[in-house]
């Protein structure tokens, strides 16, 4: 592998890293509202909790440790997703001499 495939490689890494912080961008902007039995939940579209309420109730507690369990979820998503992938190795020309 050349040098100039490296650098083609990672221009291609750096346009999607650009496309993914436009599309978590957008999704933040959208919400989803539902709404049964006396509960509603509110949520952005790159899952932050915004309202918890029950038949009218809500709490800032919950919210912020719904929040938080939201996140390490999918933190743990994320470490999973990079061992399946072997990390960025694998875009580089790296990740076990596959090559």
């Amino acid at each position: 592998m050349g040098i100039g495939d490296t650098f083609g490689k990672l221009g291609d890494l750096n346009k999607l890293r650009q496309q993914a912080m436009q599309m978590q961008k957008n999704l933040a902007g959208q919400q989803v509202v539902v709404e049964e039995n006396g509960v509603k939940v509110v949520m952005s579209g790159d899952q932050k909790l915004l309202e918890l309420s029950i038949q009218g109730i809500s709490n800032d507690v919950l919210n912020d440790v719904l929040n938080k369990a939201i996140r390490k979820s999918q933190e743990l998503a994320a470490k999973e997703l990079m061992n399946v992938s072997g990390g960025m190795g694998g875009l580089l020309g790296g990740g076990g001499g596959q090559n």
